[in-house]
């Protein structure tokens, strides 16, 4: 089982098995005619042998001094064992008078000029019994004579039972190689299908565009109806990116004049009491505002990682922007923020490596105490663009790196500090989208942390 849906009874299988069952119906159909086919000709034969023989003796009879006479020939019973080496019986009777052979052996009744066959049971064997009689002239009268020939039937169903299992050898072979272009027509038959299933498991996530590919008639509808579908959820993306951008305007701009006004009002009461209110009311506003802002940074970096917008970056003017863009927030606290600059370029999606690196550099300056330093450097070598950001904070504590990454997820080492849990969590997703990684280590005797941003260089 694959994504909740079960193979077991794929398309492929069901055809194949459907037409392998109606293989198997039609072997053993053809089976059994041509296993009936070749008793009924096996014992046509017989019969016809039976009557040749019968005929060649009743022709020998003739009639000499008033007596019959019978010689019997010997070709009657060689025909008879050129069929099988089955027994042979006979009886030449003139009325109820045997003239010769087996007395007890009785026959179909006989008419004149018509051989008369049955199968019969005789001295505890099944015999293939026929009787003919002709019209013997003697002393002027008119004497029948009655031929009565019977053979059992062990060569014939020899012969029968070995042309059956021929036809069940050749009635095997034409089921497994039927099977075999059952199953090569139901494959070739389902290529399309495969085909279209192929090109879509290639896509990326955001690929939406409709499909263009061309396939039997039958297929056109499933074509039409996820083409409908593409479309649909292309517009609710759509959709989405604009809701994503509007409430990141809509959220961040009231909390931010709540916060002004809390920090005029601040300046203008007397007294101690209120002070406390109003400095924890900005400090509620203040974590909502950076909790808000990085779920909607969260939500956009997941939206944009799966349709990366690559262009060639100058990493160093890159870190001095978002450098810039965060030095009043690092003046705030006497925090100086150091560059440390070599050439390094990379490849990749603009707002979303500034989006990471401003969530690591936000953390570094959140967690350093007043009046240090936060260093950025710039590192090319090995094929690898690093960007790392140095603080004098109190470090990752004892959490792995694979904990701090996780959403909501922060270390031991923030009590009192306002936080989300999702800065790390934001620049671990882009870089890995960009085929990077983040590096993430503590100074010796937990004297600030290092956060490297490694990307492959372009």
């Amino acid at each position: 089982m694959s994504g909740g849906v079960s193979e077991r009874w794929s398309i492929a299988r069901r055809l194949t098995l459907f037409l392998a069952a109606m293989v198997a119906i039609l072997a053993l159909v053809s089976w059994y005619m041509v296993t009936s086919f070749a008793r009924e000709a096996a014992g046509r034969t017989q019969d016809n042998i039976l009557a040749a023989s019968a005929t060649s003796i009743a022709e020998t009879l003739r009639s000499e001094g008033g007596e019959i006479r019978l010689e019997l020939p010997y070709s009657a019973f060689s025909m008879l064992g050129a069929l099988s080496e089955d027994r042979v019986f006979y009886r030449v009777a003139v009325g109820d008078e045997v003239l010769t052979g087996y007395g007890d052996l009785e026959g179909p009744e006989a008419t004149s000029g018509e051989a008369r066959f049955a199968t019969l049971p005789y001295r505890d064997v099944t015999v293939r019994a026929v009787s003919l009689q002709r019209i013997i002239q003697r002393d002027g009268a008119a004497v029948p004579v009655t031929v009565t020939l019977a053979q059992t039937r062990d060569g014939v169903q020899t012969i029968a039972a070995g042309l059956s299992r021929q036809a069940a050898v050749l009635s095997g072979m034409v089921f497994v190689l039927a099977v075999g272009i059952a199953a090569f027509a139901v494959r070739a038959s389902l290529r399309p299908l495969n085909t279209m299933a192929q090109h879509l498991a290639t896509r990326g996530p955001s690929d939406l565009r409709p499909l263009r590919r061309q396939g039997p008639p039958e297929l056109m509808p499933l074509v039409r109806a996820l083409n409908r579908l593409m479309e649909r959820l292309g517009g609710s993306l759509r959709r989405s990116e604009d809701f994503i951008a509007e409430a990141a305007h809509r959220v961040r701009t009231p909390l931010a004049v709540v916060r002004a006004q809390a920090e005029i009002a601040l300046h203008s009461v007397e007294e101690e009491s209120q002070k406390q209110t109003l400095r924890r009311v900005i400090r509620a506003v203040d974590e909502s505002s950076r909790s808000a802002s990085q779920l909607l940074d969260h939500a956009m970096v997941s939206f944009r990682a799966d349709d990366l917008t690559r262009e060639r970056l100058d990493l160093p003017a890159l870190v001095g922007d978002v450098a810039e863009a965060l030095r009043p927030t690092a003046q705030m606290k006497d925090i100086d923020i150091a560059l440390d600059m070599a050439p390094a370029h990379a490849e990749g999606d603009e707002i979303l490596i500034q989006n990471a690196l401003r969530n690591v550099l936000d953390n570094a300056i959140k967690y350093s105490p007043a009046e240090t330093v936060v260093t950025l450097s710039v590192r090319n070598g090995g094929g690898e663009a690093q960007v790392m950001v140095r603080d004098q904070g109190p470090g990752f504590g004892q959490a792995s790196a694979t904990q701090l990454t996780e959403r909501f997820r922060r270390g031991d080492q923030v009590e009192g500090v306002v936080g989300s849990g999702l800065g790390l969590t934001i620049a671990d997703e882009v870089l890995r989208a960009h085929g990077g990684r983040l590096d993430l280590t503590s100074n010796e005797e937990g004297a600030g942390a290092c956060v490297s941003l490694i990307l492959p260089a372009a």
